[in-house]
């Protein structure tokens, strides 16, 4: 049996893990873009009061194995306040909570540097703070942070393999039932690391492209 015949055989099956995996991806990418660069903004407007706790944790969760995490956010932390959650929502809160971070902290990273002689040079031209965001300061930052974005967010495609250790059925622990009842790990992994490059490959690509268009030094030299 090879790739084809196998991905043709088990399709249902190869759907059904590709969908929760997106369901996974979707919700992790639509809420750590979203608070995280709402969070991101607020940390370079407050920056004590915001900014600082967001470093903190950034720090502290940089040094904690994602895996690690998120067994400890399904087994002790449901045992202690006495709650059964769906694995599905332990890892996708998980996942959010790494990305909101993530995001926020590279947001906070291109509002921290961006040159304070663009936005000078619009109050001079009589912008309002409105208009020199919208006109000046989102596209250039939109532009640096773009490519940094993308590449995190395959991070996090890639780190839903891992909840399938709190048995949720994404598309690895649909691999991996299949090959216990066929013995067939070989054809069974290439199929999918074959999805897996048809979906990263491009995200990717697009990354690379952005960050050689768009990315440079936007400070005045």
């Amino acid at each position: 049996m090879d790739v084809i015949q196998l991905i043709i055989q088990y399709q249902r099956a190869f759907i059904d893990g590709l969908r929760v995996t997106f369901e996974l991806c979707g919700i992790t990418w639509a809420v750590g873009i979203c608070l995280g660069a709402a969070l991101g903004t607020a940390a370079h407007r407050w920056r004590w009061v915001v900014g600082t706790p967001l470093r903190a944790l950034a720090f502290l969760l940089a040094g904690i194995p994602f895996l690690v995490l998120l067994y400890w956010a399904h087994y002790p932390l449901q045992v202690s306040f006495e709650v059964i959650v769906d694995p599905f929502y332990s890892a996708v809160s998980v996942l959010s909570l790494l990305n909101v971070v993530a995001v926020a902290e590279i947001c906070r990273v291109a509002l921290d540097d961006f040159p304070t002689e663009y936005v000078l040079a619009a109050k001079v031209c009589g912008l309002t703070r409105a208009e020199t965001f919208a006109r000046i300061q989102f596209p250039l930052i939109l532009r640096q942070i773009l490519p940094s974005l993308l590449t995190l967010q395959v991070t996090m495609l890639q780190m839903t393999l891992f909840a399938s250790l709190i048995s949720v059925e994404e598309i690895f622990r649909v691999a991996q039932r299949i090959n216990s009842v066929l013995f067939r790990p070989v054809e069974i992994y290439t199929a999918l690391a074959v999805f897996f490059l048809l979906i990263c490959l491009p995200l990717n690509g697009a990354a690379l492209y952005l960050r050689h268009r768009f990315t440079r030094n936007v400070s005045e030299r």
